[in-house]
């Protein structure tokens, strides 16, 4: 649905975006990750056209960004970061004229309406002006203009910025509904929000793609090693060192357990390893009698991820490559 290839964007001599290339299948939710500055918001405005690429190529449902551009702003529905509406106009009217600047036909009107008020959730307060709506109903308001013409592709752009966790749950939600009908990209800063919601993540750091692919293998392509969390009642003596008289544990560390009278530890496996550390583990455990409250393996979160990607934490050019 979307092809991106060589993908530049310079303003002067700085580069915003450095030579990026993608595709994005029908049906897919992806999510856009990257810290303040990474061009994030300059690639989803050159995919909308709002701003001409430096140099690369663009497809959206196979219209040229460059050279059918109005066919690409037909096939996409857009919501930038700002959200900029009319707010001398009550919500109704927003979208009336939305509708004839979209040039929808006379006889899908109705429905197309209907459609949007209902999804979004704005019936109470279509007679309101916008400038009078909250924060979470201006968002609702954003998306339901970016929908009224039912395009195929959905590029939002920080769409919970500034919301609480009550409306976030609801943008969140509503990002799926539509997540299940159309092609969708997404860019914000809340990771969780990422995890729940998208199918696949590109992260952006500096102007250049560094990674790309879903949560769980971006999780196992930056974590490498197997690292296992045990909690122990009291304080065994000895017990790190016999831990590491395993023979695949790379070390053992001391960790905050945030109880009094626990023993937490953190237990790395070698790299590349066979077998599941957990087990041999507990063997040593059960064969020491020692009272074990906790063992399970520690997942590296998105925010991990995020943090070496973007922070160059110990993370070698093999790791951040494109993992699909």
């Amino acid at each position: 649905m979307i092809t991106v290839t060589s993908l530049s964007k310079y303003y002067g001599h700085q580069p915003a975006v450095d030579d990026i290339s993608f595709e994005v299948p029908k049906g897919q939710i992806l999510g856009l990750l990257g810290p303040n500055g990474a061009g994030k918001s300059t690639t989803m405005k050159m995919l909308t056209g709002y701003l001409a690429p430096t140099s690369g190529n663009i497809t959206v449902a196979g219209h040229d960004v460059l050279t059918d551009s109005l066919a690409v702003r037909r096939s996409i529905g857009y919501l930038p970061e700002n959200n900029p509406l009319y707010d001398d106009m009550n919500v109704l009217a927003h979208l009336q004229f939305v509708v004839r600047m979209r040039e929808i036909p006379v006889a899908r009107v109705r429905d197309r309406l209907r459609s949007v008020i209902d999804v979004c959730g704005l019936e109470d307060v279509l007679e309101k002006n916008t400038g009078q709506l909250s924060r979470g109903y201006r968002q609702r308001l954003g998306l339901a203009q970016a929908i009224v013409h039912d395009p195929p592709v959905l590029i939002l752009d920080e769409p919970t910025s500034g919301l609480d966790p009550n409306q976030i749950g609801e943008i969140r939600q509503l990002i799926k509904t539509l997540g299940s009908e159309k092609t969708l990209i997404l860019s914000t800063h809340i990771l969780p929000e990422v995890q729940s919601t998208c199918d696949r993540i590109l992260i952006m750091n500096q102007g250049k793609l560094v990674a790309d692919g879903s949560p769980a293998e971006l999780a196992a392509r930056a974590g490498g090693e197997e690292i296992i969390r045990v909690q122990l009642k009291g304080q065994p003596p000895g017990c790190r060192e016999k831990l590491l008289t395993i023979p695949v544990v790379a070390r053992v560390e001391v960790a905050e357990s945030g109880e009094a009278g626990v023993t937490s530890l953190l237990i790395t496996g070698q790299d590349g390893a066979e077998g599941d550390l957990r087990e041999l583990v507990y063997e040593v455990i059960r064969a020491e009698n020692w009272p074990l409250l906790e063992l399970y393996r520690q997942h590296l979160s998105l925010e991990d991820i995020f943090k070496q990607l973007t922070l160059g934490d110990a993370v070698d050019d093999e790791q951040v490559r494109r993992v699909v």
